[in-house]
């Protein structure tokens, strides 16, 4: 039976969270037309890019740098903090609900920021297209839980994600994951710590339950606080 593709000729993903929320507001609307344009990664989707011709991430930013990829930003608290403290680190941003990019892309623009670049969709899409060894540090903070039995193999932390994630990633680039949910945290583990190209670093108890010292609390661990779920900080290294 022939592979399913979509009209753009892309072999078909499933996509399963929200693309869209509340209407967005005027000022919203201006930066995602006007802002969002300079800061959106070129020649990631398959419509500009059928061939899935690898891009420079470096190349995004006006010198060379490290690069760094978080994964679902959800509303840029943490990219921003991270752009801030870190200006000579290049920080790429995924995220598909537009809400979110439509809360992050007007702080950039206002605290002038210029070490950030946003893809606003798919982080899988983007990952067909960045080069071996390209990335110095990810994150996979507070992602979709997804807490029913049946929908695990919606999160993503499945083998077909954290392989090309793994090969983006150089040897001895750090990935981080926090989350409140603790299946996540065992899915999670259970997953990573059998593949070969990573390895967890927690000695003790304190590594994943104390966030990391540059850690700036987001909208979503606010919340897990408020309802009395406790977060965990994974810390693993690419091999």
């Amino acid at each position: 039976m022939p592979e399913t593709k979509h009209p753009s000729g892309a072999p078909w993903r499933n996509f399963y969270g929200r693309r869209s929320g509340k209407t967005l507001r005027k000022g919203q609307v201006f930066h995602l037309e006007n802002t969002l344009p300079r800061l959106r990664v070129p020649d990631v989707t398959w419509e500009e890019n059928p061939e899935r011709t690898e891009i420079d991430p470096a190349a995004l930013f006006d010198s060379p740098r490290p690069v760094w990829l978080e994964i679902g930003f959800g509303g840029g608290e943490h990219l921003l903090h991270m752009a801030q403290t870190y200006p000579d680190v290049g920080i790429i941003g995924c995220e598909p609900f537009i809400n979110g990019v439509a809360m992050l892309v007007p702080r950039i623009d206002e605290e002038g920021v210029t070490n950030a670049r946003i893809h606003p969709g798919d982080a899988r899409d983007l990952l067909d297209v960045l080069p071996e060894g390209s990335l110095d540090k990810a994150f996979l903070l507070y992602p979709d839980p997804w807490p029913k039995a049946r929908h695990q193999r919606r999160r993503f932390v499945i083998p077909e994600n954290l392989a090309p994630l793994a090969r983006a990633l150089k040897p001895g680039a750090e990935f981080r994951v926090a989350t409140d949910i603790a299946d996540y945290v065992r899915q999670t583990l259970e997953v990573i710590t059998a593949m070969e190209q990573f390895e967890w670093l927690a000695e003790g108890p304190q590594d994943w339950r104390e966030p990391w010292s540059d850690w700036t609390r987001t909208r979503y661990e606010a919340k897990a606080l408020r309802e009395g779920r406790t977060p965990h900080y994974l810390t693993f290294r690419r091999v």
